[in-house]
């Protein structure tokens, strides 16, 4: 879909495409943003600045924030981003600690050297009365060489009246500079979701499973756990979330869910032969609010309507 150009003005630094209520917004070299009814909702981060040591940390990896929907300005987020405890836990994003190709590993979690996540372009955007979806083109590279070529696509369905969506995500990874082990554990690695910074302070987060509540040395034990769901406080709100991990990803899969600063997602691993790609899919239901009392048949009935689709 070819973009909509709404100011001589912006037309290198920005395009836009709207409709049914969406809009899905490029600032180039630095996020692509979707909104609905003119209120964000979700923005990628997309900068690749490495004009300083500082700069080049705070954007090694290209991640998702969750805008904070109950914010009237719309500039807060419910997500954390570079610095404070944890600088590489950064909103919704994936990686894996130990990526081996041949005989060397490279931390694409922690993003340690000069491995980082480099943006190349929006491929695709559009939106329905119902959804926004984009994808984006990220480069995985150790210095200037590129080990693994993704497509990363997010879904944004219509917000409830109460501002609760669901998002889906996809990541196709290819194998590039050979054959590569995504390998780690399920405290780096994975596809998962951090809270925004404060809860390291305020220590909110708290987390259900399918069975209901279980203690850390449980979660760590259990294999095929098909969601989580956690919930924690920002900006003077509560809010819960439920990770959702398909049933296609690599088994077994194991959730790391338990910290309470709150930092969850799945763990997965998986080879792949050079030129191959590995497709990753998780979703995510995202509401203002602590956990209702009907938190566990909703999720579960969450996820069902997610595999029948």
């Amino acid at each position: 879909m070819k973009p909509l150009i709404f100011s001589l003005a912006l037309i290198v630094a920005t395009s836009s495409v709207f409709g049914g209520g969406f809009s899905v917004k490029e600032r180039k070299g630095k996020t692509v943003t979707v909104a609905y009814e003119g209120k964000p909702v979700v923005h990628l981060m997309t900068s690749d600045d490495r004009s300083t040591k500082e700069a080049a940390h705070a954007n090694y990896k290209v991640f998702l924030h969750v805008d904070d929907m109950l914010d009237s300005e719309g500039a807060g987020t419910i997500t954390k981003g570079a610095g404070d405890k944890f600088t590489h836990h950064r909103g919704i994003y994936i990686g894996w600690s130990k990526t081996r190709i041949g005989k060397k590993s490279y931390d694409t979690w922690h993003m340690k050297g000069e491995v980082r996540q480099v943006f190349q372009r929006l491929v695709d955007w559009k939106t329905t009365a119902d959804s926004a979806t984009f994808t984006a083109a990220i480069d995985w590279v150790d210095g200037e060489e590129i080990l693994l070529s993704e497509q990363r696509t997010f879904v944004v369905h219509k917000p409830s009246s109460k501002g609760s969506f669901l998002l889906d995500t996809e990541s196709k990874i290819t194998a590039v500079k050979g054959d590569v082990d995504l390998n780690g554990d399920p405290e780096h690695a994975g596809s998962q979701f951090r809270a925004a910074a404060e809860v390291v302070k305020n220590t909110s987060a708290k987390y259900l499973f399918p069975s209901g509540k279980m203690d850390q040395k449980s979660v760590i034990a259990a294999r095929g756990l098909p969601w989580a769901a956690m919930t924690f406080k920002a900006n003077g709100n509560d809010y819960h979330v439920q990770h959702m991990s398909h049933p296609s990803l690599p088994n077994p899969v194991r959730y790391s869910a338990y910290r309470n600063y709150g930092r969850f997602g799945s763990f997965f691993v998986t080879k792949l032969k050079k030129g191959e790609t590995g497709t990753f899919k998780v979703r995510y239901f995202i509401s203002p609010g602590a956990f209702p009392d009907n938190i566990l048949t909703a999720s579960k009935k969450r996820f069902e309507e997610y595999v029948g689709e």
